[in-house]
């Protein structure tokens, strides 16, 4: 493990390194602000949540099953799944919770994956994403359909003078908080994540790892809805990027991808910076694949600066 290693990410911290990203998005707000006039403005700042709410929701998810030393490569599948279940011609009464159901199911296959048959969390999510997203395009072929009225008005508009895409983002912060930090259920995820289980999960460890994987494909659902809601239609390939977006902003704010050290503040710093910087990427016009390039080096840097004993995550 290499100094710079060890200085950025603390291994004796449960809730890992966040001071850093922090300081970092803050001076991304200062650079942008300066740089150009658009930044600072009203319309780009509720640009801002409406682009974060569904990383925030899905990173959220991601994080309860890295805590675990899982890996969920679907949730941008199950995004893309869910806007398209959401788009067929059918109540809102039907379509909303047949997408979380499926939702359910793809993320227990996962965890079944994992914890039954040994498969590697990166394999065993990379197969289901296939499935998943196969399942999408039967639903929904190409980009269209028309979303429930009541998915739009829960997306559009405001609640007590909030505009939604913050009310969507500080219940997502708020479940999160409760599931990861104030539960029972919280500690057991840093125990498992924490232990020496070589692979090996007792039954009670095997609840809690099904549990995270459905809660992670739950949350990508919940993402998919906001989505759904703010397009107004259905699209199989709405989240393809999710899946390397949500890792890359569970690791930037300080979780480690081995397991058992990470926080919800620290997410939510790795999802506000990862916003700001396509923000102020799509501001200054560049390139949507020099956007992916950089992506791909943040999240590369950030897990190379992780301490780790063997070769892996």
């Amino acid at each position: 493990m290499s100094k710079v290693g060890q200085i950025f990410f603390r291994a004796n911290s449960r809730h890992g390194l966040w001071t850093i990203p922090l300081l970092v998005a803050v001076c991304c707000c200062v650079g942008l602000a300066a740089s150009t006039a658009d930044f600072a403005s009203r319309q780009n700042v509720l640009n801002l949540f409406a682009q974060a709410a569904p990383l925030i929701l899905v990173s959220i998810g991601q994080m309860i099953v890295i805590l675990v030393k899982g890996l969920d490569l679907s949730v941008g599948s199950v995004v893309s799944l869910t806007t398209g279940i959401l788009s067929l011609n059918a109540p809102v009464y039907v379509t909303a919770p047949a997408a979380m159901l499926t939702a359910a199911v793809v993320g227990l296959l996962n965890g079944v994956a994992v914890t039954r048959f040994r498969v590697h969390p990166i394999i065993a999510t990379l197969s289901i994403m296939g499935i998943a997203q196969g399942a999408a395009m039967f639903v929904r072929p190409s980009a269209g359909g028309t979303v429930a009225s009541e998915i739009v008005a829960l997306v559009s508009g405001q609640l007590f003078g909030i505009y939604m895409p913050v009310v969507w983002t500080i219940a997502a912060v708020l479940t999160g908080w409760k599931i990861v930090h104030a539960s029972r259920f919280g500690l057991h995820l840093f125990a498992i994540g924490g232990g020496e289980t070589a692979g090996t999960f007792g039954i009670a460890e095997q609840r809690n790892v099904l549990a995270a994987y459905v809660l992670s494909s739950c949350f990508a659902a919940a993402a998919g809805i906001f989505l759904a809601g703010r397009i107004a239609s259905g699209d199989p390939n709405i989240g393809t990027q999710y899946a390397v977006d949500s890792i890359t902003a569970v690791a930037l704010g300080g979780t480690q991808l081995a397991g058992g050290i990470g926080s919800l503040h620290g997410t939510l710093i790795g999802c506000a910076l990862l916003a700001l910087i396509a923000n102020g990427m799509n501001l200054l016009n560049v390139s949507a694949f020099i956007q992916t390039i950089v992506k791909g080096a943040i999240l590369l840097l950030v897990i190379a600066l992780q301490p780790r004993k063997n070769i892996g995550l």
